[in-house]
């Protein structure tokens, strides 16, 4: 063998160490087939001397330690292993005991090798294991952005999440109306609208709120025909309080006494023409 394929031949070893248990282990299977017979003949032999194979020397992989690393590594190579048995794996103490039990000159020469393999991939794994280490947490990291991506998108599909600010323009009629709309059915316990100038449209938006919702309208005047239409409104919804107030220039909506909302436009004349909130 020239000393390509022989690096080769020992890289392909390394290629089939995994970590099982916090043990580096290779599979029965990928040992018998190095060793040149059938992984029911390997086993056999190990059953046969059972006494010199303990636990931290050869096991079989549980059904959960299974369907993870079969996840990881099988299917990342196209299943092409054709396992359909739960392993048992051998550790480096196992591959050496396994090199006496077979009892041939290849299965000698070839677990030296093997050991060679483990030794290297220990000494690989300490000298990284701090990079590994960081891996793990960036890993972790991501998965926990991927949780909070997750969460935002669903939120914002549900219309649960709205813009703190921004500005809608003349001829978003619908949009602008959707938007406090969607203000108004977020309150839980109490709507403050304070605007200068308030008609029968804001009481309309005002009927979308949740039942229990108390409702209030500070307003500059109010005049004979917002009072008739204040007085037909309650005697069909829930009832909305209008006050004179001419103390500010400003629009606001509080929600809760803990949100406050600010427009650039009175509310009954959202989208005719741009403003900002």
């Amino acid at each position: 063998m020239s000393e390509y394929e022989l690096e080769k031949f020992e890289e392909s070893i390394r290629n089939k160490i995994y970590s099982i248990r916090g043990f580096q282990v290779m599979l029965d299977r990928d040992l018998a087939e190095l060793y040149g017979v059938e992984t029911k003949v390997l086993n056999q032999a190990v059953k046969r001397n059972r006494d010199r194979f303990p636990l931290n020397y050869y096991f079989q992989m549980n059904i959960s330690e299974y369907a993870k690393w079969k996840s990881q590594i099988v299917t990342s190579i196209g299943d092409k292993m054709g396992l359909r048995k739960v392993p048992y794996v051998f550790t480096e103490h196992g591959v050496a005991m396994l090199s006496a039990v077979l009892k041939s000159k290849i299965a000698v020469s070839l677990s030296i090798k093997i050991i060679d393999a483990f030794v290297e991939m220990r000494k690989f794994i300490q000298t990284n294991g701090i990079i590994f280490q960081r891996l793990d947490m960036v890993e972790i990291k991501l998965l926990e952005n991927d949780r909070k991506f997750d969460k935002i998108f669903s939120l914002m599909e549900s219309g649960e999440i709205k813009p703190k600010q921004g500005i809608l323009f003349d001829k978003q009629v619908f949009d602008a109306y959707k938007y406090v709309s969607d203000i108004v059915k977020s309150a839980e316990k109490s709507i403050l609208v304070i605007d200068n100038y308030v008609d029968e449209s804001v009481l309309t938006i005002l009927s979308k709120r949740k039942a229990g919702v108390k409702a209030s309208i500070y307003t500059k005047k109010v005049s004979a025909q917002l009072k008739l239409d204040v007085n037909k409104f309650n005697e069909q919804y829930e009832p909305v309080e209008v006050m004179e107030f001419d103390g500010s220039h400003d629009r606001f909506i509080v929600i809760d006494e803990k949100v406050i909302y600010h427009f650039g436009a009175s509310l009954k004349d959202l989208g005719k023409k741009w403003f900002g909130f």
